[in-house]
Parts: C-alpha cells; sequence; structure tokens
C-alpha cells in the first residue's frame, strides 16, 4: 500500500467510482418512484470526504485518515451514508497511527471496519450493506496469512464481496421479489472496485462531475410495515472517568442492558461510554453507568424510536472547531428563547407554510436529496434556542439528524421521527407550548398519529406490488404503510387511494399540489372528493414540492 498519498489515491479513486455509478444505485432502490437516493447520499457523504482529503497534506496517513473519517461523519446522508460513514471510521482508526501500510495492515483495516459498522448498528439485517462489510472482512481474515502476492490477496477480497452481494436478494425477500441486489451494498462495492483499480496501478480517472449507469427495470416488492418497538422510554446518558474504564467494560454494559431493553447503542473511547437504549426501566440503566464512573447528559424521553442512533467519536472537536470558527458571535452572545424547531423540506410553498407556522430554520431537502450532518449542524447553530425539535420529514434523513444531535453539546436537541411533510405540519398546527419536553413529545407523537397521508407520483418502470401490475408512467398514491393505488388517470389514482384509507371520523383533507401541477389541476381532486364525500371539508395549498405531484393529508 505504502505512503499517505497511496492512501490518499486510493480512496479518491473509490470515491470516484461510486460518483459515476450513483444513478444506477439509485435505480436499485426498490421502490419504482422516482426519489431512489442511496447512490446520492452514499456518494454525496463520500465527496464530503474527498473534500477533507484534498485539503491534507499527502505526507501524512494519520492527517489522511482523519480527513476521511470527519468528512465522511460531517457529509453522511441517509442511512446508507451514516453506515458508510461508520465503515471509513472504523477502517482509519486502524491505520490512522502507521507510518507505512501494507497489505496485510490494509486487510486488517477491513476487519475493524466491519466492527465498527456492526457494533453502530445493534440489530443488523443481513442482506444489506453490513453482509457485504463482513463478506470483504471474511475474506481479507482468510486471505492475510497466504502466500498470495498482494493484489492476488486483494482481488480475492473484492471478488468475495461481489460473490456476497449477489447473495442478499436470498436474504432479504424484498430484494428477491423487486430482483435486485442491496443499492447500498452495491455502493460499498463500487468504492472497493475503485480502490482495487488504483492499487493494481490501473488508470483511474478522479472526477466528481460524470454520472453514468445503468437503470435497472420491470422490478417488484412487497410493502414492508413499520415495526413496533415495545421499550417505551429512550434512555441516554454519557459515563465518564477521570482515569481509564477497566477493560471489557464496553462489553459489560452492552450484556446488562440487552437483558433490559432494545435499539441499543453503546460506544466510546478510554474515558467516555456513550450509552443509548430504549427500555421501561431507565434507572436501571443509570445505576448501572454508576459502576463505571459519573453521568452527565443524562435524558430520558417517554416515545417509541423505530431507528439507531449513531454515537461521534469526535464530538467534542467539532463543537471546538465550531466555537473557534464563530469567535465573533461570542463576544456578542445572542439571548436565546427556550424552544426553536427546524424542518426539512422543500418548495417554495411549503417552506412559506413551515415558516407561518413557527418553525425557525427550513432546510432545503427530502426525496431526493437527503440533508448531511452538517447541514443539521448548521441549521442548529443558526437557530438562537436553548431546545430545538428537528422535524426530518423522511424516514431516511432521521439518521442524519440524530448524529447532529450528538455532535451539538451546547443545546438540547430532540429528534421527531416524521417520515412526511405532512406529518411535520401537522406537528407544528397543534403544538402548544409546554415546559416538559416529554409533554412536548407526546403532542408530537399524537398529532403523527392523527393524520392519515397520500403522497402521489409516478412509476418510473414497469413493475408488480402486490400482485397488482404497474406500468411505466403510471401514477401511484403511496398511503404510511405503502402502496394505495395506482392509474393512468392521477384522479382516480387519488380517489382509490383515498377510499381504502377513508374514516367516518374523517372531517378534513388538505391537499398541497407540487411544482409540476396547477391550483386548476389540484381543484379537479377537490371537485371529485367533494362531490363523493359532501361531509369533508377539503382545502388546496400550494406546495410547489418536487417529484411528488400532491401531498395530501386526511385527518
Amino acid at each position: 500500500m505504502g505512503s499517505a498519498a497511496r492512501l490518499k489515491g486510493a480512496f479518491l479513486a473509490g470515491a470516484s467510482l461510486l460518483y459515476k455509478n450513483r444513478d444506477y444505485v439509485n435505480e436499485l432502490n426498490v421502490f419504482p418512484v422516482p426519489d431512489g437516493d442511496t447512490g446520492t447520499n452514499m456518494s454525496m457523504t463520500l465527496k464530503s470526504a474527498c473534500d477533507a482529503v484534498n485539503a491534507v497534506s499527502d505526507d501524512s496517513i494519520e492527517e489522511v485518515c482523519k480527513a476521511i473519517a470527519s468528512g465522511s461523519l460531517r457529509g453522511a446522508r441517509g442511512n446508507s451514508g451514516v453506515i458508510m460513514s461508520q465503515i471509513l471510521r472504523g477502517f482509519t482508526n486502524h491505520l490512522k497511527d502507521e507510518k507505512s501500510i501494507s497489505v496485510d495492515l490494509l486487510l486488517e483495516a477491513i476487519q475493524k471496519a466491519k466492527d465498527t459498522a456492526y457494533k453502530a448498528v445493534i440489530k443488523p439485517k443481513e442482506g444489506t450493506i453490513l453482509t457485504v462489510i463482513k463478506a470483504l472482512a471474511e475474506k481479507a481474515d482468510e486471505v492475510s496469512g497466504s502466500k498470495d502476492d498482494n493484489i492476488a490477496k486483494l482481488e480475492k477480497v473484492v471478488a468475495y464481496g461481489d460473490e456476497m452481494l449477489q447473495k442478499t436478494p436470498d436474504m432479504l425477500p424484498i430484494l428477491k421479489e423487486a430482483g435486485v441486489v442491496d443499492s447500498g451494498g452495491q455502493g460499498l462495492m463500487y468504492f472497493a472496485h475503485g480502490v482495487l483499480s488504483y492499487l493494481k496501478g490501473e488508470e483511474v480517472e478522479i472526477s466528481f462531475t460524470d454520472s453514468a449507469g445503468g437503470k435497472s427495470s420491470n422490478i417488484n416488492l412487497k410493502v414492508v410495515e413499520d415495526q413496533d418497538i415495545k421499550f417505551g422510554y429512550c434512555t441516554e446518558c454519557i459515563v465518564n472517568t477521570a482515569t481509564t474504564f477497566k477493560d471489557n467494560a464496553t462489553e459489560e454494559i452492552i450484556k446488562y442492558l440487552e437483558g433490559i431493553g432494545d435499539s441499543l447503542v453503546v460506544v466510546g473511547d478510554d474515558q467516555y461510554i456513550k450509552i443509548h437504549v430504549h427500555t421501561n426501566h431507565p434507572g436501571r440503566v443509570f445505576e448501572k453507568g454508576l459502576e463505571y464512573g459519573f453521568l452527565t447528559n443524562l435524558k430520558v424521553d417517554n416515545l417509541r424510536l423505530e431507528h439507531q442512533e449513531k454515537v461521534i467519536k469526535d464530538a467534542e472537536k467539532k463543537a471546538k472547531e465550531f466555537a473557534a470558527n464563530h469567535e465573533e458571535e461570542k463576544k456578542a452572545p445572542v439571548k436565546l428563547k427556550d424552544i426553536g424547531f427546524i424542518a426539512v423540506s422543500s418548495g417554495k410553498g411549503l417552506t412559506t407554510l413551515f415558516n407561518d407556522l413557527g418553525c425557525d430554520k427550513v432546510i432545503t431537502g427530502g426525496q431526493t436529496m437527503n440533508p448531511s450532518t452538517e447541514d443539521f449542524i448548521n441549521a442548529i447553530n443558526e437557530v438562537h434556542a436553548k431546545k430545538i425539535f428537528i422535524f426530518p420529514n423522511n424516514s431516511n434523513i432521521i439518521m442524519a439528524a440524530k448524529q447532529a444531535k450528538e455532535i451539538v453539546k451546547d443545546k438540547e436537541i430532540y429528534v421527531v421521527e416524521t417520515k412526511n411533510v405532512i406529518q411535520g405540519i401537522n406537528c407544528l398546527i397543534y403544538y402548544t407550548e409546554s415546559d416538559n419536553m416529554d409533554t412536548i413529545m407526546n403532542q408530537f407523537k399524537e398529532s403523527i398519529g392523527n393524520v392519515k397521508t397520500i403522497q402521489t407520483t409516478y412509476s418510473i418502470r414497469n413493475t408488480v406490488i402486490d400482485g397488482i401490475d404497474i406500468k411505466e408512467n403510471d401514477y401511484i398514491s403511496l398511503g404510511d404503510k405503502g402502496l394505495l393505488s395506482t392509474n393512468a388517470d392521477i384522479v382516480k389514482s387519488i380517489s382509490e387511494a383515498f377510499e381504502k384509507i377513508h374514516e367516518d371520523k374523517d372531517s378534513v383533507i388538505s391537499i398541497y399540489y407540487g411544482e409540476e401541477v396547477t391550483e386548476s389541476d389540484a381543484n379537479k381532486i377537490k371537485d371529485e372528493i367533494s362531490k363523493n364525500y359532501k361531509d369533508i371539508e377539503v382545502n388546496v395549498y400550494e406546495g410547489n414540492q418536487p417529484v411528488y405531484y400532491y401531498y395530501i393529508s386526511v385527518e
């Protein structure tokens, strides 16, 4: 492997190949709507790391490693981007103290990358990017002691990753029905092939401007419903020690907490351990932590969470960097209000609505461009409030928001797990002030549960979902748990969708029309619903959102 310059070159080559093929990785997203973003998220995560890498010297392996880790952390977008950042974190942590890098050391680093990724996700699902990084690590361990030459070792590792990627549909039924491999795993293998090509001495174009990738077609899938979590309290704390923890402290804590909860994340270093767990007994969590040191950052939220939180090892460093870059603001401190709000949205109309509802900062993003962790950090620092609620408004954005929460230490951050814009709007419409954060979070949870949503777009491919044939360019209407209807006529698609979710208690429908339709088009939807449901009030609003012709809320 060699020097820092070689490490830098190999990383840039891997990132560049993934970037060029991001459209193809996007197309592997199983649902046939035009917002597949795994490739975009992973490539933008790596591009952020590339920017950091290009800013450091070629002479220091440590600096290159730190740039890769911190750059991918700040730029992490979506679930796939967050996991990729953890893979890179484990990989670079193993290399950063070395003066030179051998291929066998590189193979060890791949194994550490796998360990870090799996530790970050307490309940890993096989058939995903995690399966692929595990395969790379297993083969790396196997060939490290062989008599093969260095390149042959790496070729075997990458070949085995490709082989395991092709098996992911056998591990996840949704992939098998769709006829595709896992998109995150495919993105990781593009990165691995780019690295290998560079190390083999092949000519590799480093570019982040062109995108060339094929498309998948005739994809089919089942709609996967959300899984409930039985433990009611999201419990967090940081265990601190003035010296160093005893050996196996983290493992002992994990073993104990696995017996009283789930959604567990326990990560730290020699002097602190961050705990996140969903449990019915928060007190037991804190008592266990006190066996190892003193506690800070204690927090208990009475809510159900569905995604894992990440712990950021260099959180304090990020906070110090921000403080150093905003020295003038420190000299003239701004008075902080008690509570502020941040929402993710796109479209002029929706942005205006969020602002009118009291949102302090709207981050542009959503279906086709997920905000990064750094986008959330910047937004948090722009909101002058002691406590800030974030509405990600997309299930694929929640993890990045939570990473930002871990980095920012001078404000209390609460991530409300809104999965679409309608849920975020509803939370703010029915928000009432309270000094109790649990009370507010419960309000938001109730607001999310009280609204049903329809999102209408078009199909980008021929496919079959639950036995229903969908043709390319058909209008498809999605509900909170998957496909509701499909039709060549958009009015019929929405009408059929509404009939499936309609309840007698429904009294208000709000239609937010997107940038590709007009108010007149939206009024046709309104008239059709009003004709058949005379007791329901139907309102039309300008949303200007991309991708989706209509967002519709039903209450």
